[in-house]
């Protein structure tokens, strides 16, 4: 996937960007980002997804009856691009086949390049038809994708002759080869921008058209779906000349799923990081990343200077953990109990601004969560600013708690210089 605005976070080993951190979006499976494209006459690659091997060669037996082939094509079902590298994606020629090579995909560990070293667990798999069939003419394989440019203000469509390939690697080596198309949100995809892309595909006839329809309803369904992005590689022209989706990514905006509650059903929290979910179920916005220092903090501009000041002075920001303009005692204690699951959090710094919420009733809900959670291990800074801030400084200082208050961004930084050099 490329992104196009990505304005990296301060991080040891991991660079985040920042729209990632203010836009949360919600991934589904290939299955869930197909159905979706196929309800808005986007045509795909059809298959059934299946729990076991048992139900994958059920499911190729429907795939013949409905296609008059054997061969089916056996995807694993994980959040990740990059799957037939890593050994799941894999074409079987007949049930025994499907059976085996199912058994294999469903319940392994999945390394590709976009999970990590880690992997990712495999609990289901799509057994999808054979799209690649003889005929008249040569397959081609594109790659055609949907998303925001924050920097413009408008959704484009991206697109290449490079189908089936690394499109980050493309856009490095041949970025003559990658084109986009500006849709004016005014107005929207006009016809005369599906026709431009499908001629810069190389596309003629009966192709040509396909491709337009294609375009037309792809955009459509991005639209329509609050989306944030769909990313169709390959795009596939068969032998007779028809265009269909082989996979799909679909990121869909969490912001919007008040819209579409059918969508939020789809959400699967075993491809997420266990601790973002949780973080979800108290309304924090948390995104992990890599260092020692956590960071409970209120505001997402305010989250960024933290993490900034962490590293100035000397440490590594461990989260981005907003919890928000109406902080209490219970948001509090979620943010301490999430930050505390990372082992290497060696000190935690909130620093909170107090404009809609009091800085004394942060101060006590710091207070009542470190009685309620009992010992933390490990040394808390704590910054309010606004109103109330010396009556919440007082609060802090009279605690007996291990706790440091602050004033100015300086002192805050000074005083994780201190506890990480104990």
């Amino acid at each position: 996937m490329i992104n196009l605005y990505a304005i990296p976070v301060i991080s040891k080993n991991k660079i985040v960007a920042l729209p990632q951190i203010l836009q949360q979006n919600m991934n589904i499976h290939e299955y869930q980002g197909k159905a979706i494209l196929k309800s808005f006459g986007v045509r795909v690659q059809e298959g059934i997804v299946a729990d076991t091997p048992e139900e994958a060669v059920a499911a190729a037996q429907k795939m013949k009856e409905d296609f008059g082939s054997d061969w089916t094509v056996i995807k694993a079902q994980i959040h990740a691009g990059g799957r037939g590298k890593g050994g799941g994606v894999k074409l079987a020629k007949n049930a025994e086949q499907v059976k085996e090579i199912a058994g294999k995909i469903i319940g392994m560990q999945l390394v590709t390049p976009q999970t990590g070293p880690e992997g990712k667990l495999v609990k289901k798999v799509l057994v999808a038809q054979d799209v690649y069939y003889p005929g008249e003419s040569e397959t081609k394989e594109f790659y055609i994708s949907v998303l925001l440019d924050r920097a413009k203000g408008r959704n484009i469509i991206m697109y290449s002759t490079e189908g089936g390939m690394d499109i980050e690697e493309v856009a490095h080596s041949t970025p003559e080869l990658i084109h986009k198309e500006e849709i004016d949100p005014k107005v929207g995809l006009q016809g005369f921008q599906a026709r431009k892309i499908a001629f810069n595909l190389g596309l003629s006839g009966d192709a040509f058209k396909d491709m337009v329809k294609f375009i037309t309803a792809l955009y459509k369904a991005y639209d329509a779906t609050d989306s944030s992005q769909f990313e169709i590689n390959p795009v596939l022209k068969t032998s007779d000349n028809k265009i269909l989706a082989v996979d799909a990514k679909v990121n869909i905006d969490d912001n919007a799923l008040y819209r579409h509650p059918d969508y939020a059903a789809l959400r699967d929290t075993d491809e997420e990081d266990p601790t973002e979910v949780e973080a979800s179920k108290s309304n924090l916005n948390y995104v992990k990343l890599d260092g020692n220092v956590g960071c409970m903090v209120n505001g997402a501009g305010l989250a960024m200077a933290t993490m900034d000041i962490i590293k100035i002075a000397g440490g590594e920001p461990a989260n981005f953990l907003d919890v928000g303009g109406t902080a209490n005692a219970e948001t509090v204690k979620a943010g301490f109990n999430i930050i505390l699951s990372d082992p290497n959090v060696k000190a935690i710094l909130i620093n909170i601004f107090g404009g809609i919420v009091r800085c004394d009733r942060v101060a006590q809900g710091v207070i009542d969560a470190y009685h309620e959670i009992g010992n933390i291990p490990v040394p808390i800074i704590v910054r309010l600013q606004g109103t109330n801030a010396a009556e919440a400084k007082e609060l802090i200082d009279n605690s007996g708690l291990k706790v440091f208050s602050a004033i100015l961004l300086k002192e805050a930084a000074d005083r994780v210089k201190e506890v990480l050099a104990l």
